[in-house]
């Protein structure tokens, strides 16, 4: 291995957006195990350098591939199909159209349980979005069609998180 080798490389696994999270945890314990820089203490400064730089590296393809977003992310640019999600905002129509009752459910909220259910809803709609990602990268081999839902599941992620502040606000109260 290369410390400029893939995520997926670096983990022995294939390039796919589906994968066993167990499988993964595993491997990154073993990884760990590896280039742990305590494990070079006797090999002097540059060894423990080099197991740091692994270290660093090794948490950072776990970190990517952990988080479904991310790794969805990080396929489509390996792909070639970058997300560009600060410049390129285009949304099919009905997703904005989603986005707006969402926004204005939200709005309209006056407790926590009718909070919770626009949250459970958000969840079923992200569920389906990335086994339609799942499908676009492990399936189809459609980097593009993927990369915009990968978009539409970054709005979603980031609406979850204006549930959650939604959520703290009421119970304050």
């Amino acid at each position: 291995m290369k410390l400029d080798d893939d995520d997926f490389t670096v983990f022995g696994l294939e390039p796919r957006f589906a994968l066993d999270r167990a499988d993964l945890d595993a491997r990154w314990r073993l990884l760990q195990g590896e280039v742990h820089p305590d494990h070079f203490a006797a090999e002097g400064a540059a060894a423990q350098r080099l197991a740091m730089q692994w270290a660093v590296r090794v948490n950072e393809a776990y970190r990517r591939l952990k988080d479904p977003l991310a790794r969805a992310a990080y396929l489509c640019e390996q792909r070639g199909a970058a997300i560009d999600a600060e410049r390129n905002t285009a949304m099919p129509g009905a997703f904005l159209m989603q986005q707006m009752e969402w926004r204005e459910a939200l709005d309209e909220a006056g407790d926590p349980a009718a909070v919770e259910a626009i949250a459970e809803q958000l969840g079923r709609a992200e569920r389906e979005r990335f086994e339609r990602i799942a499908r676009l990268l492990d399936v189809d081999g459609d980097a593009t069609a993927a990369a915009a839902e990968v978009r539409a599941a970054m709005f979603v992620h980031r609406f979850r998180q204006d549930i959650e502040r939604r959520l703290d606000a009421l119970e304050a109260r």
